[in-house]
């Protein structure tokens, strides 16, 4: 899975695909590539819960707050490493993003991205992004819920 079949997805769904010419692999970088502020950028963190790949979505700025995870997931956060990314969800780190990704994966968006009208996850490549208002990620990331397991600075 990749930037092509993400652009080939959101073909026929809302959202519109920015191929970037520099790297938008980190918030940082996403967000000058973009014209956005950090906190617009929706970066996807993968995780496994009880064995399976988690997606959740949470607004750039934000991190995991561990007791607020552990509340909601019923145990400690524990990242994918990055080797095993690409086979649990579908997308290579720095392109990770709820879109097109790999059946049963859920995927989760944080509360702190209620802030935004729109926000700009990847869209499969370290090179891209996608412009979504909530509603339209609410659909095309086939979110399971909105969760609260974020701190902001």
């Amino acid at each position: 899975m990749s930037l092509e079949a993400v652009q080939q997805f959101f073909q026929t769904h809302e959202g519109e695909v920015l191929v970037l010419e520099q790297s938008s692999a980190t918030v940082a970088e996403a967000a000058q590539a973009v014209g956005c502020q950090p906190c617009q950028i929706a970066k996807t963190m993968s995780f496994f819960v009880a064995g399976q790949p988690v997606l959740v979505v949470l607004a750039g700025d934000a991190r995991i707050d561990n007791p607020k995870y552990k509340a909601v997931f019923g145990e400690k956060a524990k990242m994918i490493p990055p080797d095993q990314v690409e086979d649990a969800v579908g997308h290579a780190p720095g392109g990770v993003c709820p879109f097109v990704i790999k059946p049963g994966v859920k995927t989760y968006l944080d509360e702190s991205l209620r802030r935004f009208e729109t926000v700009y996850p990847a869209a499969g490549s370290d090179h891209s992004a996608v412009r979504q208002t909530l509603p339209q990620l609410e659909v095309n990331a086939n979110c399971v819920g909105w969760i609260d397991v974020s701190k902001l600075p």
